[in-house]
């Protein structure tokens, strides 16, 4: 762990008050480092239709995508009570961009790293759709 994967994490810990929970009441926070140094921030919203929440990780990718940011190198994810991995939809979300992106998980003053190619294996990216081109 390097002293910016920390500044990292505890800006993932710190976005988790933002969190709108009412029904998991599972508040996780995440930030994403761009490739130029950038950080964007997210927390998750839920919504009483849950298919509408949104997770943290894909709050911080769209924000970082809405103003220009397309490299990314890490994300940190923080939440409590156990291990917040990425769900499938933030996994390809995460893959279009940075399929070698560094994850880093913390819960209960646990950290856990792996890369997003080994937690979406055989992804589906922008390459896949070459050969149809």
């Amino acid at each position: 762990m390097t002293d910016k994967d920390e500044e990292l994490l505890q800006k993932a810990r710190d976005m988790k008050r933002f969190a709108y929970v009412p029904y998991s009441h599972y508040w996780v926070g995440a930030a994403l480092r761009s490739k130029d140094g950038r950080v964007f921030t997210g927390c998750n919203v839920e919504n009483a239709a849950f298919g509408n929440t949104m997770c943290a990780e894909r709050t911080a990718l769209f924000k970082a995508v809405s103003e220009g940011a397309r490299e990314f190198t890490a994300i940190a994810i923080a939440a409590e009570g156990s291990a917040p991995f990425p769900c499938g939809a933030c996994r390809q979300s995460l893959y279009e961009f940075a399929p070698e992106l560094r994850v880093l998980v913390t819960w209960d003053g646990n950290v856990r790293e792996a890369k997003l190619s080994e937690l979406l294996p055989e992804g589906f990216g922008p390459s896949s759709l070459e050969a149809t081109n």
